[in-house]
């Protein structure tokens, strides 16, 4: 494939892919293969061992239990239930997208920029994940843990700000609904493959009137996109 060919070792593409990988780590990567691998989208390479989505899974886990030890450290008086709720604030799917924009991982994912349902959907989130997953398996549990908390925890994401944010926005807009006698409801308007992916699009609606829609690779993305929209557009 022509954008494997692009960072072939020794090539100049290659070089300024590390380079470009490099600022965004802050640190020379050791296995530049495995970096490639976490920043290659299941639309541009489909086998389960070429695209990012085993890393994906590993990175996930990583960084869960890097946030929790975070947390745990930073509230020692907190119970489970604050403990439990700040975490999610902290990995939740929009919140990891904005990370890896703000990181620079929009420059130098790889992924098919010709579909249309990639542009709106947070698969940067997803390849932070998958990045994390890289880092652990090249340079290990602790320095792994040290530059997530640097370079993640403590650059992008505002905990005092987040344990005054509401996690769920499709919340705030079913008890604007219960507040108001309205009626919300939140349904499946279509459903199609692409790309080998189910693509959902969701509605949300107010007394049976589509006030707004959202797309996602899955339901609940989908539908918080949709209530994010409908939040806005009612300006609540």
């Amino acid at each position: 494939m022509d954008f494997l060919k692009n960072i072939l070792p020794g090539t100049a593409k290659s070089k300024e892919f590390k380079k470009q990988l490099t600022n965004v780590l802050g640190f020379a990567p050791g296995k530049l293969d495995l970096y490639t691998t976490a920043l290659s989208h299941r639309s541009v390479r489909e086998g389960a061992d070429e695209n990012n989505e085993r890393l994906e899974f590993l990175g996930d886990a990583v960084l869960s239990s890097i946030v929790a030890h975070y947390l745990f450290m930073k509230y020692p008086y907190k119970g489970e239930g604050f403990l439990t709720e700040m975490r999610s604030k902290m990995v939740n799917r929009q919140q990891l997208n904005d990370v890896g924009v703000k990181m620079g991982l929009k420059k130098i994912t790889i992924y098919n920029k010709f579909d249309s349902a990639l542009k709106i959907s947070q698969i940067f989130g997803n390849t932070l994940e998958a990045l994390i997953g890289a880092v652990y398996l090249d340079k290990g549990y602790k320095k792994t843990q040290k530059w997530v908390e640097k370079n993640i925890i403590l650059t992008h994401m505002f905990i005092d700000d987040l344990e005054g944010i509401e996690i769920n926005i499709k919340n705030r807009l079913y008890g604007w609904a219960n507040k108001n006698g309205k009626v919300l409801d939140f349904e499946t308007l279509e459903e199609v493959f692409q790309n080998g992916r189910r693509l959902f699009t969701i509605g949300a609606t107010v007394d049976g009137e589509l006030v707004a829609k959202g797309k996602g690779y899955n339901k609940k993305d989908a539908s918080q996109i949709a209530a994010q929209l409908a939040v806005e557009k009612l300006g609540l």
